[in-house]
């Protein structure tokens, strides 16, 4: 085996996994159904690295690619318990039977495993998610009150799961926009905030503090401010846990992270890109609200602005229109629709077009996201690492990233960077795909390259 380095010391993934799903609804009822078909053997896990890609390790000559799950050591599928909160009561089974993302057949099929999963009352303030009508919440006289509900529930399931670990990745609506301020801005602040019942703390921010403070990895699976904040990268690196957000990449923002890095590699220039969406769901009536809309929209125009560079590139880029517009059209449900329209100029300012038009599955897409978040974050975890897992940033809309950095959006620069972080961790050599090593002349050209660039 070639290697750059030694391999990293990772504790064994033995003994049962909690994920905790703050939001028991279309997404995490999909993932914990599909997550038990899959390993009764009924289903294949498509959409999932963790499960179904492979990864090249060395040369090319040398042929070894083995599945990711059989190259580094991820939770087994079978070691996977659940529990969650949600505003509406009942159980999993009636969460996903509204939801109304599977089938028929499947849903019978996971019936009784849904039903026994924990479904616990939320922590949920009507002025986050103003489209929501709440049955069932918790009540306390402060925000550090609730949050020390959320850690007496996240002890108590673990000790009755029998589990050592646990991964939260927050599966909630997408809350109204808040941008940072001095109350996010340190934890000292942060915990005085909950106390005094600080209004730019969210329900979210409180489920953050709360698998933290309980020893929980914690991913934000929605475009909210959550934990892309000072307050809870000083306590993530105080307790040495990893977090990564943030916003799912799902529908149109996928197909953007692979087109626009197209545009840009070529060198065509862009005029203007024109997004809509149509969606009946629960996230689909929540973004019908202004506030909760601005959220996602910040998460979504980002996108294009960090791929195209337009300060690189004035000529090509600085001065195209980006519009994103989202419908809430009952009739549709889950099964989302997005339109795209692109005005792309080449050689000599010749206009040209590209229209994209996406028929897919909200859920379908984002529940493999959701199960490769949980093993990859409880490997991160086990491997000792703590903050930010900017490695992680495949897939979200909107990838964390240290302060001094932008985030890279580019779909496959991020599943390189992916990948490379494994070989990493395992200490295999990186792969740059320069190639030269194939190549070597009489002179032994290629060889020196070779050597030189290992220095």
């Amino acid at each position: 085996m070639s290697t750059n380095n030694s391999m990293k010391k990772i504790d064994s993934p033995e003994g049962t996994l909690t994920v905790f799903t703050p939001g028991i609804g279309a997404v995490s009822t999909t993932f914990m159904a599909g997550t038990e078909l899959i390993r009764k053997g009924m289903r294949q896990p498509v959409g999932s690295l963790t499960q179904m890609s492979a990864i090249r390790l060395g040369k090319r000559t040398e042929k070894r690619s083995p599945l990711i799950k059989d190259f580094v050591p991820l939770a087994e599928l079978d070691n996977l318990k659940y529990a969650g909160w949600d505003i509406f009561g009942g159980t999993a089974y009636d969460a996903a039977k509204k939801a109304g993302v599977l089938h028929e057949k499947d849903l019978e099929l996971a019936k009784p495993f849904l039903k026994s999963i924990d479904v616990m009352p939320a922590v949920f303030e009507q002025q986050y998610v103003k489209r929501l009508r709440p049955k069932v919440i918790k009540k306390g006289k402060t925000k550090m009150d609730l949050a020390d509900q959320l850690r007496d529930d996240i002890r108590s399931t673990m000790k009755r799961h029998g589990s050592k670990r646990g991964v939260m990745v927050w599966c909630g609506s997408t809350e109204v926009y808040i941008e940072e301020s001095e109350v996010h801005r340190n934890l000292k602040n942060f915990e005085k905030g909950l106390v005094k019942n600080d209004q730019r703390i969210a329900p979210s921010m409180i489920y953050a503090y709360a698998a933290l403070k309980e020893g929980l990895p914690f991913a934000n699976g929605a475009p909210n401010l959550t934990v892309d904040i000072p307050a809870m990268n000083e306590l993530s690196g105080k307790a040495r846990l990893p977090i990564a957000g943030k916003d799912f990449k799902t529908g149109q923002t996928l197909l953007k992270t692979v087109l626009a890095p197209m545009l840009k590699a070529r060198m065509l220039g862009l005029n203007g890109w024109f997004s809509a969406n149509i969606l009946g769901n629960q996230d689909g009536e929540v973004l019908d609200e202004p506030g909760s809309f601005k959220t996602k929209e910040v998460s979504k125009l980002s996108v294009l602005e960090h791929i195209l560079q337009p300060d690189i590139y004035p000529n090509l880029y600085s001065d195209y229109y980006h519009k994103v517009r989202i419908n809430y059209y009952p009739p549709r449900g889950d099964d989302k629709e997005s339109w795209d329209n692109i005005d792309i100029f080449g050689w000599l300012g010749y206009p040209m077009q590209i229209k994209v038009n996406f028929l897919c599955r909200d859920s379908i897409l984002a529940a493999p996201v959701l199960l490769d978040l949980v093993l990859f974050l409880d490997l991160a975890h086990r491997s000792g690492l703590s903050g930010i897992q900017e490695w992680l940033s495949f897939y979200f809309k909107s990838p964390m990233c240290a302060p001094e950095l932008y985030p890279e959006h580019d779909l496959f620069i991020q599943l390189t960077k992916l990948k490379n972080f494994l070989r990493y961790l395992m200490g295999e050599e990186l792969i740059t795909h320069l190639g030269v090593e194939y190549y070597a002349d009489d002179t032994g050209a290629s060889s020196k390259l070779q050597r030189s660039s290992k220095k």
